[in-house]
């Protein structure tokens, strides 16, 4: 194992977190302070619940985190802060709409990342494909002036995303966690100052109308 690996996946078990990706949320927190006191996080590909974690406990009482997942997670009782829902579903699925109850959002935040197959293209078409979905997701949930938090994998179209998810922000960066492996092509996406814009896409999510 790394020396990063271990590292990390220390000091997360340390801290009570259940994996090591907490860091990659941590440092931007840090940062740019992209979560604040009393917040409405939504949580994409939350599991096994390590952002949801830390966003709950920065967003505090009177915050409410929501993660959604394909896989069934659970937060650890000690979890402290905001309140915390979990929805197990895809974001592509047209029934799992109505079960978010919060309508507007602070902060979105995605971790999810596809099944890699160790073709450079495909995984990365597939990251992308990811952002898109989160990209409507954003465009329906988050308020006017919010955040969103994304990772993607780095290849060719990678300035192409960003320029996609900026025509609804005022700023987009990318930043590079120093808890993410040298070797991994993962960076995130961080773009601020959202403002309504109309995204055209076939998705699921948009063909419902929702």
């Amino acid at each position: 194992m790394r020396k990063v690996q271990d590292h990390y996946f220390k000091k997360a078990r340390n801290e009570g977190y259940p994996a090591r990706s907490v860091y990659k949320l941590k440092e931007a927190q840090e940062k740019f302070r992209i979560l604040r006191k009393g917040d409405r996080v939504l949580d994409l590909g939350c599991h096994p619940g390590s952002w949801t974690m830390y966003a709950a406990q920065v967003a505090g009482p009177g915050g409410v985190v929501v993660g959604i997942d394909i896989h069934a997670t659970r937060i650890p009782a000690k979890a402290a802060g905001a309140e915390i829902k979990i929805i197990r579903g895809d974001i592509n699925d047209p029934d799992l709409r109505p079960r978010i109850v919060v309508t507007d959002f602070d902060v979105v935040l995605s971790d999810m990342a596809p099944k890699t197959t160790g073709n450079r293209l495909v995984d990365e078409r597939r990251s992308l494909d990811l952002v898109d979905c989160a990209l409507l997701v954003v465009e329906d949930l988050l308020v006017n002036g919010g955040v969103f938090y994304c990772k993607v994998f780095e290849g060719p179209d990678l300035k192409e995303t960003v320029a996609r998810i900026g025509r609804g922000f005022k700023k987009t960066r990318i930043f590079k966690p120093k808890s993410s492996r040298r070797e991994s092509r993962e960076v995130f996406v961080l773009a601020t100052g959202f403002f309504r814009l109309k995204v055209e896409t076939g998705k699921v999510w948009a063909d419902t109308g929702m």
